[in-house]
């Protein structure tokens, strides 16, 4: 984190994506198309912290879907 992000007072949502993916965006502010709340808003570290918490697989999850639909095939 830079010395900004320590200064940082403004509001942030975590928000979710079909995908499963998570990011963070300006509470108030339309989120972008594809895009829904995920539950947590805060500050910045706040809304970071609960992203690492609950976004434990990077993977996409069609990419997930996808692999396990191999691996009960074979």
């Amino acid at each position: 984190m830079s010395k900004d992000d320590d200064q940082d007072d403004s509001l942030y949502e975590a928000v979710v994506n079909d995908e499963e993916q998570y990011s963070i965006w300006p509470e108030g502010r339309e989120k972008p198309l594809g895009w829904r709340s995920a539950g947590k808003t805060g500050n910045r570290a706040a809304c970071l912290q609960f992203i690492g918490e609950v976004w434990t697989d990077m993977r996409p999850l069609s990419l997930r879907r996808q692999m396990e639909t191999s691996t009960q095939s074979d």
